[in-house]
């Protein structure tokens, strides 16, 4: 994988292999930052990476200038990756979390202006997961949460949704608040 732009633009960052994870692709990850480009000022956000993974779509944050990154990651490999690779990008404001993310989202207290979540395609709490996330209040004002999901995933008659883009089989579903 690597990364599409800023400071670290072009850098490949190689994950082990033997992580339980699907990559966003880089087709529908250059297709995502596109939209944020017109919607964004990537230095003046605190962003939430849930289901991190290889932390993919996080490196991509912090080399566009985000103010904090939180990547949070169930399985204590991905973590560890997300985390060892963060201190190689010398990225200081970068926190890794290794926490189921429901129940990360069900007890945080904390704001982000931005929050991307990236859940197994199998997974069936998608509805449960974002509603948790907007009645919890865990967007700040005038803040974004991306939902990526496979296409039987219907985000449409949810009052917060504005938008659904997809990518060959990825699907990025936009709440704003």
């Amino acid at each position: 994988m690597r990364i599409i732009s800023g400071l670290h633009k072009g850098r490949t960052i190689r994950p082990p292999k033997n992580l339980p994870v699907r990559p966003t692709t880089d087709m529908a990850k250059e297709g995502l930052f596109n939209i944020l480009n017109n919607l964004v000022e990537f230095d003046e956000l605190n962003v939430l990476d849930l289901f991190c993974g290889t932390g993919n779509i996080s490196f991509e944050f912090v080399s566009r200038g985000a103010i904090s990154v939180t990547s949070v990651d169930a399985n204590s490999r991905c973590a560890g990756f997300v985390k060892s690779t963060f201190d190689e990008l010398k990225y200081k404001s970068g926190m890794v979390i290794k926490a189921d993310a429901l129940r990360f989202v069900e007890s945080s207290k904390s704001k982000w202006n931005m929050i991307f979540a990236d859940p197994p395609y199998e997974y069936d709490q998608y509805p449960k997961f974002v509603n948790t996330i907007l009645d919890n209040g865990l967007l700040a004002e005038n803040g974004i949460l991306i939902v990526e999901h496979p296409a039987e995933v219907d985000f449409s008659t949810f009052p917060t949704h504005t938008q659904t883009r997809k990518y060959g089989r990825v699907h990025f579903s936009f709440f704003e608040m």
